[in-house]
């Protein structure tokens, strides 16, 4: 049976002085004792669940409301990868780490270098990430791991769990950070790395725990990397600031994570969107090949940081509260391709110059309990959150002009205006946002807790607020309408419950189903529609799934099915020239994950995903029984991490996901091939002079494939091009 807990026992010696006292042929021992303490530092109060043999995945994670969980106590699945897979793989950023997931592929934003995640079919963007179980705290499109310690993936819709997200996006799934903080050993680490293409990185990780009985913790990570990508003549810099500081104490804890980071691309290669009249799919341009411009750039500037405070009030009743900040700064000259012919990859390009500002405020608390009532127990959970946005936004952009995906020239930076919104220098606010919500749920456990029923519901109040840009025009003609006012107004409430139930007939399986929602901010009305601006109720999701969940102690496997239910986005109406809502979005799936240390020396990540999705009640039902855009039919991963045997420190691994295909349209005459890539590693750990040294390569893409990796909102995302990375870390 595997050993879960996290209590590290203390030490006790005894020191005995002996003096001997001689009486005659005898001789008498006298023993006194003293006793000495060794003291060890407490387990961190909300410390991460702890991971399988081999180190790459935990047991379970932070699942909201219902704090830290292992995996096989609940009727959900969560995968938590650590920080040892981070470094070990070279992971620069979030969506590095979930290549690893069967149930998650990537895109890219629409014009913009943001990452997005598909999980379980829908999308998830990187402004719905969570840190610490906290909402809009994160920066914004791309997200460094330097600073992280977990990246777990919640597998379903997650309403009652989180609360909604800031955008409603993660019907799919969702995923959480947690940031590093210091351990018991000390921590001084600097790593070194460097890329094919001359991209070079530093980064330098310093954590200690002092004071009495080691309360004290600081944790300190600094990165910066500069340098051509494997993108032909695209560059990225990035920089990151991320601070820990935490208390212990016997009954309370607090946590404290600052941090600063800014990242800029130049000379972008964008998605393609796919033009009208378009009877094919394109091929895949050569994998390192740049079709974008380089006048094109993103950058993005974030500060954020947050707060959280832990109490034991009793033995069986904890509380917690934190809150957190956020501002982002961001601007960029975006030009997307639209493609025109999909055999000689004519296309046009526009161009785009869209600052945006954001402040978040984000606020949670709650208490988590255990009751006995006769031969039933409970766990007890009462949350509650609330999460403040404003945005403000303004944008110019300008006439297209002829390009080619696959032999592409430069063009001069375009001067043509179209149509503007708000002013560039000082962009004025274009939306606030207010989620408030608060949750409730007991799981009550029957026959020694081998069967645990669970039950919540959550209460959530969203009021959503549009604004008019102020002083827009259109082809040089200035819309009086848009002065800046509100266009639209959405306040009201919606429950969203949750059910499950957990069977574990042996200690090494968990049998276990739910029925949990999901929810996001319903869409307005277009400008062009006879009821523009009118605010949609939010949208409901609702998944029902069921499953099993294993256990050995060294590795694990869990086997799920599922089928999620998604209102669709709206349309306007061509006969009647209102905006509607109708319609949805179903898919339906089986996933298996396998994780852990089967053998020994031996790390296995492997998994799939099969999906099939469907649409219904689309406009006038032409499209009804089609498969949705973007969702892959299936999904294959395999990974291995293998000790070399007779070679000490030296490791091997390889990695294979292969992707199944896509359709780009919703009347399924456009689809995407099914693609297959191909990574392989190794590491070299040593000593020099009592210094541990660790030598690392990894290949990414080792045939460079050309291939498009995605069609999510009908837009297509090239896979990224063969990449060999380098680094040394030095423990100091």
């Amino acid at each position: 049976m595997a050993l879960r807990s996290h209590f590290r026992p203390t030490l006790l010696a005894v020191c005995c002085a002996a003096s001997v006292t001689a009486h005659g042929a005898d001789a008498v021992l006298e023993l006194d004792a003293t006793a000495v303490n060794a003291q060890a530092t407490k387990p961190l109060r909300n410390a991460p669940v702890e991971e399988y043999a081999g180190g790459q995945v935990a047991r379970g994670g932070q699942m909201g409301v219902l704090g830290n969980q292992d995996n096989m106590d609940v009727p959900f699945t969560m995968t938590s990868y650590t920080s040892k897979l981070i470094e070990d793989q070279q992971a620069e950023d979030v969506g590095d780490v979930l290549l690893n997931d069967p149930s998650v592929r990537q895109s890219v934003g629409f014009g913009n270098q943001s990452q997005v995640f598909v999980i379980r079919g829908l999308p998830l963007s990187g402004d719905d990430i969570s840190y610490n179980g906290l909402y809009g705290v994160l920066p914004r499109q791309i997200i460094s791991t330097d600073g992280v310690d977990r990246v777990e993936v919640f597998k379903g819709p997650n309403a009652f769990i989180n609360g909604v997200s800031p955008t409603g996006g993660g019907l799919g799934g969702s995923v959480n950070l947690q940031p590093k903080r210091a351990g018991d050993t000390p921590t001084r680490r600097y790593t070194q790395d460097i890329s094919t293409d001359g991209r070079i990185g530093e980064h330098l990780d310093i954590g200690q725990r002092f004071g009495a009985d080691n309360r004290f913790g600081a944790r300190l990570n600094l990165s910066q990397r500069e340098g051509e990508t494997a993108v032909e003549d695209q560059d990225q810099r990035s920089k990151l600031f991320v601070a820990g500081l935490d208390y212990q104490g016997d009954r309370f804890s607090v946590s404290t994570d600052f941090g600063y980071q800014k990242e800029r691309v130049n000379h972008l290669r964008n998605s393609v969107q796919l033009g009208a009249g378009l009877t094919d799919i394109p091929r895949a341009p050569d994998a390192s090949h740049n079709y974008g411009q380089d006048w094109t750039f993103t950058e993005t500037e974030d500060t954020f940081g947050m707060v959280r405070g832990d109490w034991d009030l009793n033995d069986n009743w904890s509380a917690y509260l934190a809150g957190g900040v956020k501002h982002t700064r961001e601007t960029g000259f975006y030009g997307t391709p639209t493609l025109t012919n999909a055999a000689t990859g004519a296309a046009t390009m526009g161009g785009s110059f869209i600052p945006h500002n954001e402040d978040n405020t984000t606020f949670m608390g709650g208490l988590n309990g255990k009751l006995q009532t006769g031969p039933v127990s409970h766990q007890l959970n009462l949350g509650a959150s609330t999460i403040w946005t404003q945005q403000e936004n303004a944008y110019v952009f300008y006439r297209g002009q002829p390009t080619n995906i696959y032999n592409t020239t430069p063009l001069p930076k375009p001067t043509a205006v179209t149509i503007t919104g708000g002013e560039l220098g000082d962009p004025g606010v274009t939306g606030k946002t207010r989620n408030r919500s608060i949750a409730f749920s007991d799981t009550l456990g029957f026959f020694d807790d081998t069967l645990l029923l669970t039950a919540g519901v959550r209460r959530q109040q969203l009021r959503v607020e549009n604004y008019l840009y102020d002083g827009s025009t259109s082809g040089g003609v200035a819309n009086p309408a848009n002065d800046g006012s509100r266009s639209a107004l959405y306040d009201k409430g919606i429950t969203t419950p949750v059910y499950g139930i957990v069977y574990k007939p042996t200690e090494s399986v968990s049998l276990y189903a739910n029925r949990i929602e999901g929810l996001s901010k319903g869409p307005t009305a277009s400008a062009n529609a006879i009821n523009r601006g009118e605010a949609f109720p939010p949208g409901r999701t609702k998944q029902i799934e069921a499953g099993v969940k294993y256990d050995q102690g060294t590795f694990g496997a869990n086997l799920a099915v599922f089928r999620i239910e998604k209102p669709s986005d709206g349309y306007l109406d061509s006969n009647t020239g209102f905006y509607l809502r109708d319609g949805e979005q179903v898919n339906r799936g089986i996933e298996l994950s396998i994780f852990g240390e089967p053998l020994p020396d031996l790390r296995l990540l492997a998994g799939g995903t099969r999906l099939d999705s469907e649409l219904k009640k689309t406009q006038n039902g032409t499209n009804d029984g089609n498969h949705a855009i973007g969702v892959p039919t299936f999904q294959l991963n395999a990974s291995v991490d293998w000790d070399v045997p007779g070679l000490d420190g030296v490791a091997l691994n390889a990695r294979m996901l292969r992707t199944g295909g896509q359709y780009a349209d919703q009347a399924n005459t456009l689809s995407l091939p099914t693609w297959n890539r191909f990574d392989a590693g190794a590491r070299y750990r040593f000593k020099v002079q009592e210094k541990d040294i660790t030598l690392r390569m990894n290949v990414e893409n080792i045939s460079d494939k050309n291939y498009w990796a995605s069609a999510n909102g009908g837009y297509l995302t090239q896979g990224e091009p063969r990449l060999v990375k380098f680094s040394g870390t030095v423990d100091f």
